[in-house]
């Protein structure tokens, strides 16, 4: 069998209902969800009220025939890691499979790309990743590429990014600007004609890292309709490597004070397994991750944070920073299911 017709036969599979959904609305913007992961993870991953979340299929590294053959497989993955937990997880192509998720009490799946590697210098290829069921997709990865410049290096979007932007407008793909360095970021965000959102990022006026966005392009998402989601690396938060909770609630509040309640949402970031530092851990990191693993950076965690009901304590945090109840349900998954809604369909 070939691998459209592979492709074509899991995104066919069947989907069983299951429980009804509880009243509060959780869309994690960028979380891990492993294929290696079994279901009773995924099950804690709905008790904790999580019904929809994006997801980084493949190694955004790779360039050239690698990236889109990777990029091909991992579809083809993830369509059969969904088709064999029919009553836990939905593979989720409109912001109606949020709501269609819910009544079956199953989790959404959304595929992201962190890269335009796989598309090279064919925009024609997204059609082709749309059809399949791409729904978002990151202009660049930490580096230079043809469309742009990532967080490790200076420079801007090019002529054939802004072409990328417009085929990805048209195709209802919705562009992510998360690993983008500012310049990249500020004229994608211009160019796109369409909201955009940063599905994994924390505010540089909070703490200085080379992944996080200043409150001016903060305020250029937010002035197009855009959603920034506060990841849950520790790194990129704070230096304190114990008791810093506190750091991540100081993250969301500062973004929704520079860009609006209505602009804000959580992306983690983070695997949904409960982390230890084993050997067998950081092995497996720097298998996956290689130089960008940094000793000194680790833990990855904030402990309240590290597992499957991690979104629990986010929505209760923030109702103790003073958010109403409507408020805390724009941050945790209303915004997210809007920008979808008006992008994706």
């Amino acid at each position: 069998m070939d691998r459209r017709t592979l492709l074509a036969s899991l995104a066919a599979a069947p989907l069983v209902r299951g429980r009804q959904p509880s009243d509060r609305l959780i869309v994690d913007a960028m979380g891990e969800l492993r294929t290696d992961y079994p279901s009773s993870l995924i099950g804690e991953m709905l008790a904790s009220g999580m019904d929809a979340i994006t997801v980084t299929l493949c190694d955004p590294k790779p360039e050239g025939a690698e990236a889109v053959a990777l990029a091909l497989d991992a579809i083809a993955e993830h369509d059969r890691f969904i088709a064999q937990h029919p009553t836990l997880l939905l593979k989720a192509t409109t912001a109606a499979d949020i709501d269609r998720a819910r009544t079956s009490r199953r989790l959404a799946v959304f595929y992201l790309y962190q890269n335009t590697s796989q598309f090279g210098r064919s925009v024609d290829r997204v059609d082709l990743f749309h059809r399949l069921g791409l729904r978002s997709c990151q202009l660049t990865y930490n580096t230079r590429n043809e469309v742009g410049v990532g967080c490790w290096e200076t420079g801007g979007l090019t002529e054939f990014g802004r072409e990328m932007i417009d085929r990805l407008n048209h195709t209802r793909i919705l562009i992510d600007l998360s690993h983008a360095n500012m310049e990249t970021m500020a004229g994608a965000i211009e160019a796109s004609s369409a909201p955009v959102i940063v599905s994994h990022t924390a505010c540089t006026a909070v703490h200085q890292h080379r992944r996080n966005t200043t409150d001016e392009n903060l305020r250029r998402l937010a002035g197009r309709g855009g959603v920034v989601g506060i990841c849950q690396m520790r790194p990129f938060l704070t230096t304190k490597k114990k008791d810093n909770l506190s750091a991540y609630f100081d993250h969301v509040l500062h973004a929704i004070r520079v860009a609006g309640i209505e602009s804000v949402a959580i992306g983690s970031d983070r695997d949904h397994r409960v982390i230890e530092l084993t050997p067998e851990y950081l092995a497996e990191l720097k298998r996956e991750e290689g130089a960008q693993v940094v000793d000194s950076d680790l833990p990855y965690f904030i402990d309240e944070l590290n597992g499957p009901r991690r979104m629990e304590v986010v929505w209760d945090g923030l109702s103790k920073r003073g958010l109403t109840a409507r408020e805390v349900e724009l941050v945790m998954g209303v915004n997210v299911r809007r920008l979808y809604r008006a992008v994706i369909g």
